[in-house]
């Protein structure tokens, strides 16, 4: 079998979100290497695998991993999102496994690695959002916010009601209007137009963005010379 790392592009809406998991990836480059980092964009690397982040899109069944994979390879959905029919119609919609964000780093890389020899992976017993936390950056971390908070108010910011965040995230409506309270006690905000105008103005509208990195990829013997 092959020593190889995964070859593998992230995939989010928002930069610093892709740039966060790729950085939470890096003790890892002897088994995962992040070739490309997509935001609203397709997959144009050859890469094995694409690990799609759904922050700002808790529905990991509204995935389209037809319409991201580019180049090819297998499809990972990596949400806090761990509802059983989301992760079968994500699965439905052609993804190759589904792994929470209550996952460690290291889970994290198994994950990839399992997903790339061919294997389904589905979230485990232990999907407590709130253990995988400090998993990355996220819009609005430099200011306080907790990956919940920033990511309703993203939804916010997309124009969604309380009862509609409940519906996506599935969580309650009363848990949705606490991560609010807590969101804009830390921006400063009393009303959804303030929300909505600081969260535009510190990094929570989706970017559209390609960025490939450096292939480190040594060449082949016979490319040599």
């Amino acid at each position: 079998m092959s020593s190889s790392p995964v070859r593998i592009a992230v995939v989010n809406d928002y930069a610093i979100v892709v740039a966060g998991t790729a950085r939470v990836l890096e003790p890892f480059a002897g088994r995962v290497e992040v070739v490309e980092l997509d935001s609203r964009k397709p997959v144009a690397s050859d890469v094995d695998v694409v690990l799609y982040d759904t922050f700002g899109k808790p529905q990991g069944s509204a995935c389209h991993p037809e319409q991201l994979m580019g180049a090819g390879g297998r499809f990972l959905v990596f949400s806090w999102n761990t509802d059983p029919d989301q992760v079968r119609a994500a699965l439905d919609r052609g993804a190759h496994g589904y792994v929470s964000k209550a996952c460690s780093a290291e889970e994290l890389v198994e994950a990839i690695e399992r997903v790339h020899r061919g294997e389904r992976v589905t979230p485990g017993g232990d999907t407590d959002p709130e253990r995988g936390e400090m998993f990355g950056r996220w819009p609005g971390d430099e200011h306080g916010l907790s990956a919940r908070e920033s990511e309703v108010l993203a939804l916010i910011c997309q124009g969604l009601s309380n009862v509609e965040i409940s519906q996506r995230a599935y969580i309650g409506i009363n848990t949705v209007k606490t991560y609010i309270r807590s969101a804009y006690r830390k921006i400063g905000a009393t009303t959804r137009p303030q929300a909505v105008i600081w969260g535009l103005s510190h990094g929570f509208e989706p970017d559209r963005v390609r960025r490939v990195l450096q292939d480190r990829t040594p060449p082949s013997a016979s490319s040599a010379g």
